[in-house]
Order: structure tokens, then C-alpha cells, then sequence
């Protein structure tokens, strides 16, 4: 399973973005965005039910970031909005094919994972 995660750029701060993660069979799993910033560790950022019922986002992006799916087009969306220089990172898209959703916050979860995709938000 090969993950193509687009949508990174460089945006001002208060801007938005949206990443995309697509894959022919990404309809079939639970999904999840992490983000790595440099010098720092990987961390969640969201995660969606491979049915799209349930989501989990990270504190830091509640009220602003928002996790969908289309699976009819087998791909999952991440919407930024209010977008801080905080936020700058690679974000990378990983799949679960649990359906459990037991613990999407952790990335020992998931099975595969994509390329990553760059965030810049600048001040």
C-alpha cells in the first residue's frame, strides 16, 4: 500500500491548507495524519474511522483543523485553517487496516505510511 500525501506549501500565517492522502484502497482503512517539525518527535495531528464516523484530533488542532474522507475516491483530506508558524512541519498521511479505531493517536497503529508532505507557515 503506497500512500501519496500532496497539499503542503508555504502559506502566511491565518491561511489555510488542505493535504490530501490518496491510495486505490484507502477506502479500507482507519486513517491518520502525523506531523514532524525539525528537531522534534513525530505527533498526531487527527485521524479518521475507515467509515469516516469517527475522528480524533490532537488538542492543538481542535477548532481548526478537520479530517474527511471520500471513499468513493479513496482519499482523506486534511483541512488547516488559522494556520500558526507552530504548525510548520512534514505531515505525513499512515493507514490502519484494523477497523477497530482502538488507539488512533499512537503510530504504532498503523501499517503504512506516506512520503510526507511540507507544511510552512511563516510569520
Amino acid at each position: 500500500v503506497q500512500l501519496q500525501a500532496s497539499g503542503g506549501g508555504l502559506v502566511q500565517a491565518g491561511g489555510s491548507l488542505r493535504l490530501s492522502c490518496a491510495n486505490s484502497g484507502l477506502r479500507r482503512y482507519a486513517t491518520g495524519w502525523f506531523r514532524q517539525a525539525p528537531g522534534k518527535e513525530r505527533e498526531f495531528v487527527a485521524a479518521i474511522s475507515y467509515t469516516g464516523v469517527s475522528t480524533s484530533y490532537i488538542d492543538a488542532a481542535k477548532g481548526r483543523f478537520t479530517i474527511s474522507r471520500d471513499n468513493a475516491q479513496n482519499t482523506v483530506y486534511l483541512q488547516m485553517n488559522s494556520l500558526k508558524p507552530e504548525d510548520t512541519a512534514v505531515y505525513y498521511c499512515a493507514a490502519d487496516h484494523s477497523a477497530l479505531f482502538a488507539n488512533p493517536t499512537a503510530p504504532s497503529e498503523y501499517d503504512y505510511w506516506g512520503q510526507g508532505t511540507l507544511v510552512t507557515v511563516s510569520s
